[in-house]
C-alpha cells in the first residue's frame, strides 16, 4: 500500500456508529465540492466497525478533501487523542 493511504484507529471508547456518521457527513461535503461522479471514481475508503477503523486512499484531490473533512469531524467531535492517523501501512 502506499503512503498515501490514510489509517484511522478507534479506540473502544470511541462510538463508532458516530465514526460512520462523521464519515458520512464528509462524503456528503465532498461530493457538495466535486460532484457525485467525481466521488464515485476517486474517492475510495474501508470503514471497518468490527476492527475499529477506516482506510481512505488519498492519491486524488477528492481523496485528499475526503480525508481532510473527516479528519477535521473527528477531531471536533473527539478531540485529538479521540483517534489516531497514520500514514502508509496500518499499526
Amino acid at each position: 500500500m502506499s503512503t498515501e493511504t490514510l489509517f484511522y484507529n478507534f479506540g473502544t471508547e470511541t462510538p463508532m456508529r458516530e465514526v460512520f456518521d462523521s464519515l458520512g457527513i464528509a462524503e456528503i461535503a465532498t461530493k457538495a465540492i466535486h460532484g457525485p461522479c467525481r466521488f464515485r471514481l476517486d474517492a475510495h475508503y474501508v470503514f471497518d466497525q468490527e476492527a475499529r477503523y477506516c482506510r481512505i486512499e488519498s492519491v486524488s484531490e477528492v481523496g485528499r478533501h475526503l480525508a481532510t473533512i473527516f479528519t477535521a469531524l473527528l477531531t471536533e467531535q473527539f478531540g485529538d487523542d479521540g483517534f489516531s492517523v497514520t500514514r502508509g501501512l496500518p499499526r
